[in-house]
């Protein structure tokens, strides 16, 4: 007798076959998305094929395509023929559908056709976890990360990129020549065969040079200075490493901080973060509900005018500020070390000394103040410390002030980069391991965009199962 558990006999008839809801748990995750897409009006969210043909083959409903993808990106299956092949032997997915397979063009058509209502069902997912309660802290995370396109750095092209390659096609060419001068001196077939070797080399390099202008003439005339031969909307962008970067998108997520969620996403082809907080606070703020929003971000979005926009909007943001003064590079006083003096239009100097304003102008669409005194600075004892011109001038925006209370802010709150790490670094982790080393398996802005939110949805989906439990979540979605 064997000491091993034995399974069933493949041939086995059983008198009554199991039905497909037997395989399938109460508290199996594949409940959700079924209850999940049933309760959702998909027509206001702007699917298209909800009135069917009245002639030609009967149309798959969107809802069981919507279903197919949700499931898909909870596993780790985005792409649309391992889909296909899913649908053929995995049982959740055939209790999911009722047995339907669908091809992988008409899967991969959906989400390229309904991007717009698969973004609005990732917003109406946020929309449910308000409504939950889920959101109780007035506070949220924002940061930004670079995500591959589906375009290789060899197929990008900038103006220094292109002068690089062209130089060193110059050299290969110039150093098979040589070699073709040495080969017409030897005689024989074999010397010829390789004469002619080197003679399709040359002609091949020379191809590519000539391609190689082509691309510098579309280059200069782009508005981006560069071009994206794979997918023409990534852009080339650095990252945190040395020396550098990818061509793909810039990815934007906010970042509830009491249970982590993604409320608000956006993708970019700007690699700055730079003018981005306004967008995504408000946002982050639409999407909560709260009348006022803490909102924490890195130094990569420092921005005054950004800033202030925030606190047009009822969103109190905590940026710290780059240290980019030069002064202080070279080791003299920066500015940090200047105090405003508000009740009387002055700064302070490190010496004691006050500067009053002199003068007011507009630089880059910004009305800058500048204090200075020339007298105090000549007789100062601290000069060389300060600066080595005539005297030390000093800019103030028109509205610094709100930088300044920020700023008070950020010293009441010395741990809040530390909260902001903790809240929004890790959902990008995340989703990157989902996804592998191909980031990203459609082209264009519009196709990423609904990509990452089919990511969003089931980075979200997966949180609130672990928070509430498949059944309490059911049970929440059906009312």
């Amino acid at each position: 007798m064997s000491r091993f558990v034995e399974g069933e006999d493949r041939q086995q008839q059983a008198l009554l076959p199991s039905c497909l809801e037997d395989y399938v748990s109460e508290d199996n995750p594949v409940r959700i998305v079924d209850v999940f897409v049933s309760e959702l009006d998909l027509g206001s969210l702007g699917f298209d094929g909800m009135a069917p043909a009245s002639t030609g083959r009967p149309a798959y409903h969107p809802a069981t395509l919507l279903k197919l993808y949700i499931y898909g990106y909870l596993n780790k299956v985005q792409s649309s023929r391992r889909l296909e092949r899913e649908t053929h032997r995995n049982v959740e997915l055939m209790w999911l559908t009722g047995r339907l397979t669908p091809d992988h063009k008409t899967i991969a058509n959906f989400r390229r056709d309904n991007g717009p209502g698969i973004q609005a069902t990732c917003s109406q997912f946020v929309v449910l976890c308000r409504e939950l309660g889920l959101f109780t802290q007035a506070l949220a995370a924002i940061d930004g990360s670079k995500f591959k396109a589906v375009n290789s750095r060899d197929r990008n092209f900038t103006a220094t990129k292109l002068k690089k390659r062209m130089e060193q096609v110059a050299e290969n060419i110039a150093g098979y020549l040589q070699d073709l001068d040495a080969a017409d001196r030897h005689e024989g077939e074999l010397a010829q065969a390789r004469a002619v070797r080197l003679r399709d080399k040359i002609a091949l390099l020379r191809a590519q040079m000539q391609a190689l202008k082509t691309l510098e003439v579309e280059v200069a005339a782009t508005p981006g200075g560069q071009i994206s031969l794979s997918d023409p909307d990534a852009r080339a962008m650095a990252t945190s490493g040395r020396l550098t970067g990818i061509v793909g998108y810039n990815v934007q997520t906010a970042v509830e901080a009491e249970h982590h969620l993604i409320v608000a996403h956006d993708v970019i082809m700007t690699g700055s973060d730079r003018q981005q907080l306004a967008a995504m606070s408000g946002k982050a703020k639409a999407a909560m509900g709260d009348q006022a929003l803490d909102v924490l971000a890195d130094r990569g979005y420092f921005s005054g005018e950004e800033i202030l926009a925030c606190e047009a909007i009822g969103v109190t943001p905590i940026v710290p500020r780059p240290q980019t003064s030069g002064s202080r590079a070279d080791g003299r006083f920066g500015k940090q070390d200047f105090v405003y003096l508000a009740e009387q239009n002055v700064y302070r100097c490190p010496a004691g000394s006050l500067l009053p304003q002199h003068m007011t102008t507009v630089e880059k669409g910004l009305t800058l103040h500048r204090y200075w005194d020339r007298a105090s600075c000549q007789a100062c004892h601290l000069k060389p410390q300060c600066t080595p011109s005539v005297e030390r001038r000093v800019t103030r925006w028109e509205h610094e002030a709100v930088i300044d209370a920020m700023q008070r802010r950020m010293d009441l709150a010395p741990y809040s980069m530390r909260t902001r790490r903790k809240l929004v670094e890790h959902p990008f982790g995340t989703i990157k391991a989902w996804t592998g080393s191909a980031h990203f398996l459609m082209k264009r802005l519009k196709n990423v965009r609904t990509e990452i939110s089919l990511h969003v949805l089931a980075y979200n989906l997966k949180r609130v199962m672990a928070i509430l439990g498949t059944k309490p979540l059911i049970a929440a979605m059906q009312v």
